[in-house]
Formats: structure tokens, sequence, C-alpha cells
């Protein structure tokens, strides 16, 4: 529905209607442009653009002379098309634009296979081919290059036709120098940057087909005489690997369909189909691999990671309760870092997940990972109340168990002003509130040195707690709460009978000397009162 109301839809189709009257290239450049403007996968640049009307579908060369100036595209759509100046970029004149040409569907015959096929015709052009593979991020290279390289498969998944399956075969059948290869991988390898890619003749068609989850294309590829549907690229990535991990069901269905598969080959992280869907959440894609016989879904990865991990880190409960239903599944191992699956949905946040794996009788909920951080310490520190209160009512949960460097969760969470967390830790006996870490700091220390109000005035609700301790310098808590200017704790301090406003640190600096060296005139007028 139009936001802008019936006039307004009314003018966008009487503008329409001017483009297409214009006639000819006119007609075509005006219409053409909307069609990509409003179909592509993101915002393209002007250059970009002007680059991809100039392509003509199915020829073998690409004359960039015939590719349009900005102005004349912008002049052919009659005002409905402007350049952002400051990045350059097309767009429509307002958004109710697009919903009233997404609304009106016959506007654009088959947008999305014409874009695919152009991109396709644009990477198979004798100019493109010509491109040194060696130099991906290099500036010289044309705009529509990146554009055509990384999303034709989002096209052709949407729309396919036969001239654009042809033009793809085409593609992968001299795929192992093609620039786009490398463009591709640097781009859809994200925070997998290692190894690098050194070869790409590893990198089939069928591994591309399995990024884009393009089944019409892939069914083709996998029939072919001589096809190796196990082959591993540069990083040992399979294209089953790829389907699982871009959440690809229709191509991840049909790889499995073939007994030649192997559907537990890890890739160079060591990762494995399983461990890939566990990590995204994919239900489908983990019921599907979980089916097969031969697939081990408690294979550890480089770091003694299983998929259950991968599923816990992200919160993706209703895998992890798959995981769970199997007895090959060991919930409670350990990673290099003596991580736990309920060590990481803690320090995420994760309460549904938490509770799934509280409910296993064979999981260790205090167990700590290399650093002595255990559930409860990265639940709190990170201020996931429901988290920590799912684990406070655990039998054999320590909530006063230091880490590494001696800070209890009561310190950690009182650090990080989560008011909420060190509530409840209040409500524990077994809980110190004045416990000294390493350093000779107390929760209220923490708190008051990152200006923490609301924390500290918990804490000095406590007859438990001295809000004058010094810590290891002699520093005391209002000694940190002037030196970083935070008022409203300096002046919860300065209203006890018990803190000593003048009292000197080790280095005979007194609070006040602290907040006037930093320049806090507010805090310096308070401890002069």
């Amino acid at each position: 529905m139009i936001t802008g109301g019936l006039g307004l839809g009314d003018a966008y189709g009487a503008t329409l209607e001017r483009i297409k009257a214009q006639g000819g290239q006119k007609s075509r450049l005006g219409m053409a442009a909307l069609m990509w403007i409003c179909h592509s996968r993101r915002p393209l640049g002007a250059e970009e653009l002007c680059q991809a009307l100039a392509v003509e579908i199915g020829s073998a060369d690409y004359n960039a002379d015939n590719a349009p100036s900005i102005r004349t595209v912008l002049s052919c759509c009659q005002g409905l098309v402007v350049v952002d100046k400051e990045g350059s970029m097309v767009r429509l004149i307002h958004y109710t634009l697009l919903e009233y040409l997404t609304s009106h569907r016959s506007t654009f015959q088959s947008p999305h296979s014409t874009i695919a096929e152009t991109c396709l015709t644009y990477l198979n052009s004798h100019q493109v081919m010509a491109l040194s593979n060696s130099q991906v991020w290099s500036t010289q290279h044309p705009p529509f290059l990146k554009y055509s390289s990384l999303y034709w498969g989002d096209h052709m998944k949407k729309e396919s036709t036969d001239c654009g399956k042809a033009l793809a075969l085409e593609l992968f059948s001299r795929y192992e120098c093609h620039i786009s290869v490398r463009l591709l991988l640097q781009y859809r390898l994200g925070r997998y940057a290692h190894p690098p890619i050194v070869s790409l003749d590893k990198f089939t068609g069928l591994h591309y087909a399995s990024i884009f989850g393009i089944v019409e294309v892939a069914r083709v590829l996998i029939e072919m005489d001589g096809v190796d549907i196990n082959c591993m690229d540069d990083t040992h990535a399979t294209p089953l690997i790829w389907a699982a991990r871009n959440g690809h069901e229709g191509v991840v269905q049909l790889l499995l369909g073939r007994e030649d598969i192997n559907p537990d080959r890890p890739d160079y992280w060591g990762q494995t189909p399983i461990s890939w869907a566990a990590e995204n959440g994919n239900e489908v894609l983990a019921q599907l691999l979980l089916g097969r016989g031969d697939v081990n879904p408690d294979k550890s990865d480089c770091r003694d990671r299983s998929a259950i991990f991968w599923a816990a880190e992200n919160g993706n409960e209703a895998v992890v309760k798959l995981l769970l239903g199997r007895e090959d599944v060991n919930p409670d191992r350990l990673s290099k870092c003596e991580e736990t699956p309920i060590s990481l949905a803690a320090l995420e946040g994760h309460g549904a997940v938490v509770r799934l794996l509280l409910g296993r009788k064979d999981l260790n909920p205090d167990r700590s990972d290399t650093w002595n951080r255990t559930p409860i310490s990265l639940a709190a520190e990170n201020g996931h109340e429901a988290v920590v209160k799912l684990l406070l009512g655990q039998d054999g949960v320590n909530p006063d168990r230091p880490n590494e460097d001696d800070l209890t969760p009561i310190s950690l969470a009182a650090e990080n002003g989560h008011e909420a967390v060190v509530k409840l830790l209040l409500g524990r006996k077994d809980v110190n509130p004045d416990r000294v870490c390493n350093a000779g700091r107390t929760p209220i220390v923490w708190a008051a040195g990152n200006g923490h109000e609301a924390v500290v005035k918990l804490l000095l609700d406590r007859e438990d707690v001295d809000p004058d301790r010094p810590d290891s310098e002699e520093r005391t808590p209002i000694s940190w709460a002037a030196e970083d200017g935070h008022e409203a704790v300096v002046k919860l301090l300065l209203g006890r009978e018990d803190v000593d406003p003048d009292r000197p640190d080790n280095d005979d600096r007194t609070p006040i000397s602290w907040a006037v060296e930093r320049g806090h005139e507010a805090v310096v007028k308070l401890l002069l009162r």
C-alpha cells in the first residue's frame, strides 16, 4: 500500500507512462535503470549502473563506450531517480516509489533473471576474461565487476531461465582462472580469511552453485561425467559444506541423495556440514544430516568444538535440542580453551539453551575454562540476569568462585554496572560482597571507579560492606570515583560517616588531589564542602 495515498500512486503511474512514451533507447534506459535500482541486492553506484546498462545479454564482447552517462540515465527516468551527492549512489526519489514498484509486479518482466543474465554475460565477456585474478582488489577494475561477481547467483536463485543456466555453465567451464572466483571467496569467507586463497583450480562450478543454492544448476553439474561432488577448494570446503554453511536446503538434499557423497568431511577449520548447520541454527539441515548414519555429530574442529558448541554459542535452541537427543553427543565436552557448551551459552546470555543443557545430569554447571571462568562468572560479567538466576538454582554452582584475576561474579557484575545481577548475588548467603581480589579491590571499589551509582547504592545498604576499605595501593572507593569524576557516586559516599574523604593513598594523594588533577570541578566542589 502506498503511504502517500492514491494521488501519489497515480503520479508514479503517470510518470512511468511518460518514461515508456519516450520510445526507443530512452524508454529502454529509463525502465532498465528503475528495474536495477528496485531489485539490486545493494545500492548501486552511478558508474556500476551505467556499466550494467551497457551490457547486451548474450554478447561475447562488452563495449564500455555503450555505457550511458549518469546524466542521460537520470533524464530518461523523468525525475524518479537521483544520485546521492555524498556516496554517488543511485536511488529512487522516495521510499514510496519502491513500495509502488514492488506492489505493481507487472512493471518489470522477470527482473531477477534479467539481472542474472546481464551479470553472467558481463563475466563471460572477452574483456572480463582477460582480467588478471592476481590483483583482485585493484582500483583499476571496472566498477560493475564486483556486483556481478558477488550477486548473480542470488538473482538466479530467485528466477532462472534456460538462457541463464547456459550462461552459468559457460562461466563454469572456465572458472578456474576467473577473477570473479577470487572476489567471491574473499567476500564469502568473512571471518575465515585464513588460509589465503592461492589456487582457484579447485573451486568448481558446483561449489558456486552450492554457495548460492541454485538447485537447477547444481543438478545439471552433478549429472556431468567426471564431476567430483566431494571436491575440496583451497579452504578444504566441499560443495556440501558451502551449501550447509549458507543454509541451502535444496542443494544439501540434492547432494545427500548421491551415494558417493561424504557428508562428514571437514573444511580447513575442521568444521563439518553438521557443525555449520548447527552454528547457523538451521534445524532442517541439521535433521537432514543427522539422518545419515555416516555423520558424527560430536566430531571436533580445530578448536576442539563440536556442533553443540556452535549451536549453544549462537543460541540455536532447536538445534541444541536435536543434538541433546543423541546418545553420541557429549554436552559437557571441553574445547581447547576448556570451554563447555553451557559456558558459551552463558557468556552470550542464551537462557533457553542454558536451561536445556542444565536438564542433563551428565553436565557440570560449574566447570571452569582456561581462565578459571565458570558459566555464572561469564553470565554475571555480561549482565545476563536470567542466566545467573538459572545457575543460582543449581546445586553444585559456587556463586563466589573467583576467576584467574581473583574476581568473583559479584565483582565482575559490579565492575560492569549490572545492577540486577548484583541484587541477585547479594541475596545469597554464600556470596561475600566485600571480598578482595588480588589487587585488594572489593566490589564497591569496582563499581565506584566505573561510576555505577545504582550498584554502589546497593552495596552501601549492606552492613557487611566497608565503604572505605583501601586496596593494595591504599586507594578507597571515593578515591577512584573522584579520579574519574563520578559526581553522583562521590556524593553517595560522602553521605557515609565511615568514609574518610581526606584519606591519602600510597603516593600521599587524597581524593580531592585526584579530582583537581583530572579537572573534575564538580567533584572538587563536593569534597570542599
